[in-house]
């Protein structure tokens, strides 16, 4: 588990969960294809057919495509769930940490709202927000820390290539909040900068609304705990490096 550090130096109790969604595209109306997350060497992975078409240039990015009602990622076949199933999965994760703080890059404007959305759709907010202790996004975190260097880019790809020196494959949502948890740990914000960008769904500006969006569909899917094993991933990161 992967904690904050207290204005003494000492480790907190305060978890933090990195967070990733990627979508059929990047409107207002684009929905969720897959959800991620870690926490220090635990890690969930679930995808989701959306219900709308992907957009070529998301589809081209991220490799996701839909056919006959299954989705593949790079013409892999990949086990799905409800997004209700996908949402739960995400509230129990959070749980387990004990109210954690969740991290994201650019989650403020964009992932965030797609994730208030379909929670409000789906009765699951509250359920999520008792869960934790707030979000922060990297964006203007580094935006802040970073301004005396000069950076082209605040982009999670060009942040890690200058901070870390590597690359990552990029818009796959659980290596980019891997390689987001790397990269916070080389920004260690204060705790004072880090209350000064937290944030709650309630709190987000222009909040997209979920009456805006059609009915969710019911679940042709198998239920979650039948493949458990396959869609969520809960290892220590032990166990991840002798995989590899």
């Amino acid at each position: 588990m992967q904690t904050s550090a207290s204005d003494g130096g000492e480790k907190s109790q305060q978890s933090l969960v990195f967070f990733d969604l990627e979508t059929t595209g990047l409107g207002q109306s684009c929905e969720i294809v897959q959800l991620a997350a870690v926490s220090g060497g635990h890690s969930l992975n679930l995808y989701v057919i959306p219900r709308c078409r992907m957009q070529r240039g998301a589809a081209k990015v991220t490799g996701f495509r839909v056919h006959r009602q299954r989705l593949y990622l790079h013409r892999q076949l990949v086990l799905t769930n409800s997004l209700r199933e996908v949402l739960v999965s995400f509230i129990a994760f959070l749980q387990m940490l004990g109210c954690p703080l969740v991290i994201g890059h650019n989650i403020r404007r964009f992932d965030c709202r797609l994730l208030a959305r379909a929670l409000d759709e789906l009765d699951l907010k509250a359920d999520f927000e008792s869960a934790v202790s707030g979000c922060v996004d990297t964006l203007p975190l580094a935006r802040e820390m970073l301004k005396e260097l000069g950076l082209q880019s605040f982009r999670q790809e060009n942040l890690v290539r200058e901070l870390l020196g590597m690359n990552y494959k990029a818009h796959d949502a659980l290596e980019d909040v891997r390689a987001l948890q790397a990269l916070y740990g080389v920004l260690q914000p204060t705790p004072d900068l880090i209350s000064k960008h937290m944030f709650t769904l309630d709190t987000m500006e222009n909040k997209l609304s979920a009456k805006s969006k059609v009915p969710c569909e019911p679940a042709v899917q198998r239920p979650l705990w039948e493949h458990f094993r396959q869609t969520v991933k809960v290892t220590e990161s032990n166990e991840e490096e002798a995989a590899r």
